[in-house]
């Protein structure tokens, strides 16, 4: 399996478990963003596809980390269940505001403590974003 003499049975097999951990993620990832269907066979255009990937698949990660019971779900899980909500959005003076309707994930949305916070998004001239239920 390896010409390495130093490595032992036990780390080789850890490092494959590790490696196989990885291409699952990025294989989920693939599947549900659709990087399968890449749009150029340029290789610099397919590099850039899979880095906005790997973007997008590590903030769904962040998202999920401060969701109660979403840790270990896959991108189309916490789509479904967190991203793809219905809301009406306000643009008002400085400030852009996204109010939820209410359904049956709200309550953790809400425990996640991402909600009624403004936050200043630089690249929107200043303005700010606020989400309420």
């Amino acid at each position: 399996m390896t010409n390495d003499q130093r490595t032992t049975p036990q780390k080789l097999l850890t490092r494959y478990a590790q490696r196989m951990l990885i291409e699952n993620a990025l294989s989920d990832a693939v599947r549900f963003f659709h990087m399968d269907a890449l749009s150029s066979a340029v290789g610099l255009k397919v590099d850039f596809d899979m880095a906005l990937l790997v973007v997008a698949s590590g903030l769904y990660r962040l998202l999920a980390r401060r969701m109660r019971g979403y840790a270990d779900a896959q991108a189309r899980h916490i789509f479904r269940d967190l991203i793809d909500t219905p809301a009406d959005v306000t643009v008002s003076g400085r400030e852009v505001l996204v109010r939820f309707h209410r359904r049956a994930h709200l309550p953790i949305i809400l425990a996640s403590g991402l909600l009624n916070s403004s936050v200043r998004v630089p690249w929107w001239n200043g303005f700010s974003l606020r989400m309420t239920a």
